[in-house]
């Protein structure tokens, strides 16, 4: 009787062994895990990535503008001295009712004031009338236009110290012009209104052609079908800018007006640079000081900090209530409109 040996066939090439799972889904798996990663870290990258992008901006601000703001409202009550920061004495808000009962805060403030019309008024006219040459078609517009930026880049205390030696008394170019015509020389520098008009005369010198820029983006955005309706209608060219351009710029005039103001409240480096004697007197009368050189000079000349960082939060409720005025004027020209 014949026995019978059984034997296992063999494996058949590229197949599985028993018991272990195939190849191509391990491979699968491992695939599906690493896309899952991914995935998970594509999630956080497009979740947290802005806030990354926009930190660095928050911590400046926090270092260099929140913190100082905050310690300034506290510096201003209480008594606290320059040369000793950290002893301070609690004075509640008696910084805030002695500079208003001080005749150097309100001298200042008119002064501010002043010098902040005659440098806003005639800067946005001057600025509006480049600006509509500006927006015709001339060769070399490039050129004109940086040309009219020219004076903002230019360094502060350079501007200023050219316009003092055209300021002189003995041998200013502008006294001698006037000589010419028979005017007697003016005292810039000494004189009350001389010398504010010669401050504003550099802001409206530094300022002018940024805001006439700001203007001309303005008209080169209004459409050309409202100027040809306008040109049926008969209407010449200075109509066409009372009647189309102005009331299209009406937005843009109103935020060039509340920027120069809020840049006029807190004039410092042309009045600080046009004194004689390089102080924060603004002149031997006080006669050019605005805020920004009185609240210099409380701090860094008296070294009162508190009193300073009074004067600091003062200026800082004023530009909120010029923020609010703007506010209420531009809701109602769009309601208006």
């Amino acid at each position: 009787m014949a026995t019978r040996h059984d034997t296992a066939a063999p494996p058949v090439e590229g197949g599985a062994a028993p018991g272990r799972p195939a190849t191509g889904a391990v491979h699968d798996e491992a695939e599906l895990r690493r896309r899952s990663r991914l995935s998970r870290r594509w999630q956080r990258d497009v979740r947290w990535s802005p806030y990354a992008f926009v930190s660095p901006f928050f911590l400046l601000f926090v270092a260099f503008g929140l913190f100082p703001l905050i310690y300034t409202a506290w510096a201003s009550l209480h008594t606290v001295e320059l040369t000793a920061p950290t002893d301070m004495q609690w004075a509640g808000l008696r910084n805030y009712t002695r500079i208003f009962d001080d005749d150097f805060f309100w001298n200042a403030a008119k002064n501010t004031l002043t010098i902040g019309i005659i440098s806003t008024v005639p800067q946005l006219l001057m600025a509006m009338g480049l600006a509509h040459i500006l927006n015709y078609k001339l060769r070399a517009s490039t050129f004109y236009r940086v040309v009219m930026l020219a004076p903002y880049a230019t360094s502060i205390a350079a501007a200023s110290l050219v316009f003092v030696l055209l300021f002189g008394r003995d041998y200013g170019v502008i006294n001698w012009a006037l000589h010419s015509v028979g005017v007697d020389a003016i005292d810039w520098q000494n004189d009350k209104w001389p010398s504010q008009i010669a401050v504003s005369s550099i802001i409206i010198w530094r300022w002018t052609g940024y805001n006439a820029l700001i203007y001309l983006a303005a008209m080169q955005a209004i459409p050309q079908d409202l100027y040809e309706s306008a040109a049926l209608d008969g209407a010449n060219r200075w109509q066409q800018f009372f009647h189309v351009t102005l009331p299209q710029l009406r937005p843009t005039i109103l935020f060039t007006a509340v920027v120069s103001t809020i840049g006029a409240s807190q004039v410092f480096g042309e009045p600080l640079l046009f004194d004689a004697n390089k102080g924060a007197s603004g002149g031997a009368e006080h006669q050019f000081q605005t805020l920004g050189l009185y609240l210099y000079e409380q701090g860094w000349v008296n070294q009162h900090l508190g009193r300073a960082s009074a004067i600091a939060w003062t200026m800082f409720l004023i530009l909120i209530v010029i923020g609010i005025v703007n506010y209420v004027i531009s809701r109602r020209l769009r309601a208006s409109s």
